[in-house]
């Protein structure tokens, strides 16, 4: 007797775009994602939902995709890093990992946008303590933490006021205590 699960057709809505896809089930939505539309933002990491290269929104949550069966998306709504960008404007957050320098080989860099952009989304002036707690999970190599915890207050702050010159790591007085 198998215990392999047989192919479906599912639909998935992805960065506002309707798919049919043909998969199994309990195949991780990171796979139907990278391989079957093509989508380059959610990377392959450690497989365990332990690094979060792979994370992705599902319904605006910040998820780990390739721990999660395609299968229960459902009628979810899936935001990747390509799907952030809106009418040709980068997201305040993927403007202000440019502005920071906030990565340096780049393959986290998805996990640690989406997982900021999603915690933007709900709490729009996070404090330092939820930043951390939000980003917590997301594992960067190279040591580029300060700088992407700078950018995620730079994206929090952009509302509140003129930003910071590009790549001075420098931010506006308010946010350092100054004003």
């Amino acid at each position: 007797m198998s215990t392999a699960s047989t192919a479906a057709t599912l639909r998935l809505t992805v960065n506002g775009k309707i798919h049919d896809i043909r998969s199994s089930p309990d195949t991780p939505l990171l796979y139907v994602l990278r391989d079957e539309l093509a989508l380059q933002g959610p990377r392959f990491g450690c497989g365990l939902g332990q690094c979060g290269a792979c994370t992705v929104h599902v319904a605006g949550a910040a998820v780990r995709s390739c721990r999660m069966p395609v299968s229960e998306v459902g009628d979810k709504p899936v935001t990747t890093l390509e799907g952030l960008a809106a009418n040709g404007r980068l997201h305040p957050l993927q403007q202000a990992f440019i502005d920071e320098q906030a990565m340096q080989c780049g393959y986290c860099m998805s996990g640690w946008i989406m997982a900021g952009a999603a915690l933007l989304a709900k709490t729009p002036n996070p404090s330092d303590a939820e930043i951390r707690t939000a980003l917590r999970g997301v594992v960067c190599r190279c040591g580029a933490h300060m700088r992407i915890f700078r950018a995620v207050r730079r994206a929090a702050l952009s509302h509140a006021g003129p930003p910071a010159a590009p790549g001075t790591g420098r931010l506006p007085a308010q946010a350092r205590g100054e004003g």
